[in-house]
């Protein structure tokens, strides 16, 4: 398994639509840098933001997701309080290989703010908007900005095929578009 270059990526996004939109070059003027990397791709943040609170005393069960345990926010600029969290997308639909798994790591300008980005895999055959989750771990609220570079995807190609895929498997977030939340 080895992490896949920059040809590649470029070459699956264009033929096999494998990054929806594409960006072939890494965007940087005046924004958090997204677009094709020399081993990996820098996905944007959508504007769609679930931002938690805490005002009705909901409790975060991934069993029993509670909607009142969140708020929703369209905007080109999220704020997230104080140590808590905000649920978003990429603006980016992804199309996973059979051969490949994708992992998504956090971006350094952000984690530099200490905002963490989740890691998290997409699987191979899996497909849809990204759901990711921003961390604040600071004391202060902090800043996101939608439809700039928010974390990183990197590309493992296998030595061959899986023998089950995540389409095989019917996986609960085949096909997820929008911020999706938990689902048992």
């Amino acid at each position: 398994m080895g992490v896949m270059p920059d040809w590649w990526i470029r070459e699956k996004a264009l033929t096999r639509g494998m990054i929806e939109p594409f960006v072939d070059r890494q965007a940087r003027e005046g924004c958090i840098s997204f677009g094709l990397s020399s081993y990996g791709y820098d996905a944007r943040v959508a504007d769609e933001f679930k931002i938690f609170t805490n005002v009705d005393n909901a409790i975060v069960d991934p069993k029993a997701f509670s909607e009142a345990s969140f708020v929703d926010r369209r905007a080109d600029v999220c704020v997230i309080p104080p140590n808590s969290f905000v649920l978003a997308r990429t603006v980016e639909y992804f199309r996973v290989p059979r051969d490949v798994l994708v992992i998504c790591l956090g971006k350094s300008t952000y984690a530099r703010c200490g905002i963490i980005v989740n890691v998290t895999p997409l699987e191979p055959e899996w497909e849809g908007h990204v759901t990711l989750e921003f961390s604040n771990t600071t004391p202060l609220p902090a800043r996101i900005y939608a439809n700039e570079g928010a974390c990183q995807f990197l590309f493992l190609k296998g030595e061959g095929d899986c023998e089950t895929s995540y389409a095989e498997r019917a996986g609960k977030y085949m096909g997820q578009k929008g911020v999706t939340l938990p689902r048992l």
